[in-house]
């Protein structure tokens, strides 16, 4: 099977069209081969075009590039997967004594470390991540070490990057360049907004409305604290490049051993289950979301940044990675249209769609009810005429600026007596997803959604 690059082409822009994003770069690494395309522009107020050269901001798949770099470290012999992490960091230490005996670099790798991400300010110099570090010495515990998933955005990667600082004696973003970027041989892959040439990089986009259409974003970059979970730039040749070591074994497509074999597998074949499994996928990797499309394993790493996005699939199976990159979204539709696009050119299988609720459910609603979340986040679940609702409370410079209320109320739709669909109450939205679970009390101790975990208040 070959690809109709003008066919998906068509297709993309009437996608970009359609879902209000300025652009996209697409890559596919199919059998060896690559292929990438560009399609729109960088910025809707210079309109220059993007091309395959463009480089994107890659948010959360930041990390899949920080675990990398620090299983080079395991396969160095100089630390353990499941090591207390304050064998490294002799002076790291949470409010939870036990956790902080106990947190190992697998919990913070898998997102079950539980720590909140009460870091305070740690500024933007060089010594960010140290500073976490010492910021975070009454960080409370959400959930205790390993008892669930709970996404981290910054702080558990952070502390990865903070073992390989001490190791190596240097910052990280020296370290990726010296461990990652050059051996790879990439030129376009940076680490920190300065270091990226603005004459070729994409600006974001925020949406309000579709008759409005796309705004350039007021964040231009996220914060230094996000660096080792969120700031990578990158094109979409360079991100099948990282993929292309989980394909072949550790090799990157010049050649060079990136990690070994061993390091691939126990990347790829150590999980734990996410409580939230239809979203995204029903267990996490290390460093790696993994996918179940129709008995196919696809492993995902993704990433949002305020008005850019970064998709990316790997079917090892196949011997294919779909590389997505745009400057506004995120929208799951978006991304799901346009791999599907390509994966039926391939004759490969194609992106499930979410599962249908079931009408025989008979709930006790009462379980559910109640009030979830965590510094920045508040959910209220309540019953009505026999219905679940749930009420998003935003924080209020956000809703006036996306001209939102500052509550928006949703359906609750069961799948099962977890799991729940949440239709969009907004054309701009997609469907989601949200599992309520951990019936310990009588009551429902977690509400998990967008891979984010928030535990009952009241």
């Amino acid at each position: 099977m070959t690809l109709d690059i003008p066919r998906i082409q068509a297709r993309v822009a009437e996608l970009l069209a359609e879902y209000a994003i300025p652009s996209a770069a697409i890559g596919v690494l199919h059998d060896g081969e690559l292929t990438e395309f560009a399609v729109g522009v960088k910025n809707v107020e210079t309109r220059e075009p993007a091309t395959t050269d463009t480089v994107y901001q890659c948010g959360s798949m930041t990390k899949t590039w920080t675990a990398l770099a620090f299983m080079q470290l395991v396969d160095e012999g100089k630390v353990g997967l499941d090591e207390p992490v304050r064998t490294y960091l002799p002076g790291f230490a949470v409010a939870d004594p036990e956790a902080s005996a106990k947190v190992t670099p697998r919990h913070l790798l898998y997102h079950t470390n539980g720590i909140e991400e009460a870091y305070g300010d740690p500024g933007e110099d060089e010594d960010v991540y140290a500073r976490m570090v010492e910021n975070i010495a009454d960080a409370p515990q959400v959930f205790p070490p390993g008892h669930t998933h709970g996404y981290s955005a910054a702080l558990g990667y952070a502390l990865l990057a903070r073992i390989l600082e001490v190791h190596d004696g240097a910052h990280w973003d020296d370290i990726m360049r010296h461990r990652l970027f050059e051996p790879m041989g990439l030129t376009s892959t940076n680490s920190w907004h300065e270091q990226v040439n603005e004459a070729r990089a994409a600006t974001g986009h925020l949406i309000r409305s579709l008759e409005e259409g796309p705004l350039v974003t007021p964040v231009r970059y996220l914060p230094r604290a996000f660096g080792p979970g969120g700031n990578l730039t990158s094109t979409s040749r360079e991100v099948l490049a990282m993929a292309h070591v989980f394909l072949n074994k550790g090799t990157a497509p010049n050649g060079k051993r990136i990690v070994s074999a061993e390091s691939i597998q126990e990347m790829l074949n150590s999980r734990v289950p996410v409580p939230d499994p239809h979203m995204f996928g029903p267990a996490w990797a290390l460093g790696l979301i993994v996918c179940d499309w129709q008995g196919e394993t696809v492993y995902a790493t993704d990433g949002s940044t305020v008005g850019q996005n970064a998709r990316l699939r790997i079917l090892p199976d196949s011997d294919t990675a779909l590389a997505l990159l745009t400057n506004g979204g995120p929208r799951e539709t978006f991304s799901h249209a346009v791999f599907n696009e390509i994966l039926t050119d391939l004759g490969m299988v194609t992106v499930p769609d979410l599962p249908a609720p079931d009408t025989t459910l008979n709930l006790d609603l009462s379980r559910y009810e109640g009030v979830y979340g965590r510094p920045g986040a508040r959910y209220e679940v309540s019953a009505e005429a026999g219905k679940l609702y749930l009420t998003l409370f935003l924080d209020p410079m956000q809703a006036a600026f996306l001209h939102k209320p500052d509550r928006i109320r949703y359906e609750l739709l069961p799948v099962s007596e977890t799991h729940f669909l949440m239709p969009p109450a907004d054309p701009l939205e997609d469907t989601q997803t949200v599992a309520l679970y951990d019936f310990t009390n009588g009551s429902a101790q977690y509400l998990h959604t967008n891979c984010r975990v928030h535990p009952r208040q009241r």
